[in-house]
């Protein structure tokens, strides 16, 4: 039966998979909560290293870096509580202990699923993700705001359809439930949706405060939940912004809950999504292993539907990161392949956003960065609220040496899907920009934080080794070497320069300086 624990301040609830501090869901990830409750629930008793990693990775090989990354996330939450540095204890070589505050344990009682009526019978599920989103609620008393709350419910409506991966009903089916208590159950059985996107609008003065949440509706649990504290001096610039800012954390939450949904299905039963959510879920960790098996996934999904843009997309970004870590049999060959994934995901749907995101990666392999960033910008005219473009044509265009503008796309990255499982990608291009502007330390802590998410990440090692060694860190420079050389075992400056992608930079003395500081830091020649 679903629990939830409380300690301090906060909540940990197990059936929503989800940390409170007060009424405020915490920005922590699944794996982050998952370990939390394994602790708290053995609370002062030591818990090994790899029953933790089991808990958190069931049946999956991590570094044991990967612990630690999210250990640290959980010390972060807990900042700012008297005492909350030594709630959780490192046992040097063992693993960890939780000596917090006594936890007080309940059961959650979860209602009854209520019995479907004849007259509205269950829809079956599509044979994509699936999401409503339902009129938000006006809290204020004022009529007034009942506009305002319909049409960002509109407004999410029409973003969230512009991913073609999604499955969205339309407003007016959403919005025949308005003002109605229906269980939210019962309205993703009477739509045939998986997921809610619910949420309320309460209005004190000039200032307005929007909550909402994303729950995968046949087990009621809370995927994603936020709240948005907004001046109300211009309702409609308002508007565009929390629509921009609930699409842009819904659409990857959304991505990471049918990742895991995927993980709890036995393999025969599992279909080309599914392979395609498996394989994204092993790319956003970027070892070499998980990139191979992230490449395997995706072809058996292209197996079974040679049509999936999912499986497309992300094929060809694992080919870059083949290519990239030197896993490629013949480089050549593997550009091609990415080219080729890019240039059929675009041919069988030339209005997909994510088909333009693909074919922009092709180009990235075989390194025409003009032309990729052609293909991100075409696919954020279709889908504005496309963070991965964005992203990654911060990225392209800190290579081109044109620092400013990526700094723009970067930033927009950064605030469209601040939780994104990407968010490595939008690291590194900080990193690089502050590196091609000659800001080491800036381009240091960037890497660092990349780490933070991607601990195999051999880009974030390089900039950090580089960054570090122009700045005089020497010895911290070569640690971050050695770092980089356990990532890639093969690394030296030869492969830099012909290998890596920012070998085609036209920005010469950014190369330069690039290949100066990895000198420094001791990578061999």
């Amino acid at each position: 039966m679903p629990t939830v624990y409380r300690f301090g301040p906060f909540r940990l609830d197990t059936a929503a998979e989800l940390l409170f501090r007060g009424a405020e869901p915490m920005a922590l990830g699944q794996r982050a909560v998952a370990l939390l409750r394994v602790l708290v629930e053995a609370a002062g008793t030591p818990v090994s290293k790899d029953d933790l990693i089991e808990a958190a990775w069931p049946g999956l090989t991590v570094e044991e870096s990967n612990l630690t990354v999210q250990i640290a996330a959980l010390r972060r939450a807990f900042e700012g509580e008297p005492g909350s540095e030594s709630w959780i204890e490192t046992l040097p070589r063992r693993g960890y202990r939780f000596l917090g505050p006594v936890a007080d344990r309940e059961l959650k009682v979860e209602p009854p699923i209520e019995a479907t009526s004849e007259a509205t019978p269950a829809l079956p599920l599509p044979d994509k993700p699936s999401i409503a989103v339902l009129p938000f609620e006006n809290l204020s008393g004022d009529p007034e705001q009942e506009y305002f709350a319909d049409g960002l419910a509109s407004d999410i409506t029409t973003s969230l359809s512009r991913f073609h991966w999604f499955f969205v009903i339309s407003r007016n089916s959403s919005f025949a439930y308005k003002g109605k208590a229906v269980d939210v159950k019962q309205i993703a059985r009477e739509l045939g949706v998986q997921y809610v996107l619910e949420g309320t609008v309460r209005r004190a003065g000039n200032r307005v405060r929007i909550t909402a949440q994303l729950i995968d509706a046949p087990t009621g649990r809370h995927v994603w939940a936020e709240r948005y504290d907004r001046d109300l001096s211009d309702i409609f610039a308002l508007q565009d912004e929390l629509t921009e800012a609930i699409v842009g954390a819904v659409a990857p939450s959304f991505i990471s809950a049918e990742a895991r949904r995927v993980e709890r299905k036995p393999p025969e039963s599992l279909d080309a999504w599914d392979y395609a959510m498996r394989g994204n879920w092993f790319l956003s960790h970027w070892s070499r292993e998980d990139i191979a098996e992230a490449k395997r996934l995706f072809e058996r999904a292209l197996e079974i539907d040679p049509r999936s843009t999912a499986a497309l997309t992300g094929l060809a970004f694992a080919l870059v990161l083949t290519i990239a870590f030197g896993l490629a049999d013949d480089a050549n060959e593997a550009r091609a392949a990415a080219y080729a994934a890019g240039q059929r995901a675009v041919a069988q749907d030339p209005n997909n956003a994510e088909a333009h995101v693909a074919l922009a990666a092709g180009y990235i392999a075989t390194r025409q960065p003009d032309s990729a960033i052609t293909a991100f910008r075409f696919a954020l005219e279709l889908n504005p609220n496309l963070a991965i473009a964005e992203g990654h044509l911060a990225h392209v265009l800190s290579w081109l040496g044109d620092y400013e503008e990526a700094l723009v796309h970067a930033q927009k990255a950064e605030r469209l899907s601040p939780h994104d499982p990407g968010m490595s990608w939008w690291g590194i291009a900080r990193t690089s920009i502050a590196f091609g502007t000659g800001d080491y330390e800036g381009a240091a802590e960037w890497a660092k934080k990349a780490i933070k998410v991607t601990p195999e990440s051999p880009a974030a090692w390089r900039y950090l080794a580089a960054s570090l060694a122009h700045l005089d860190r020497i010895e911290e420079a070569r640690a971050a070497k050695d770092q980089l050389l356990r990532v890639m075992p093969n690394e030296n400056l030869r492969l830099v320069r012909t290998a890596s992608f920012s070998a085609a930079s036209p920005d010469h003395d950014r190369m330069l300086r690039y290949i100066d500081g990895l000198r420094k830091a001791g990578v061999p020649e």
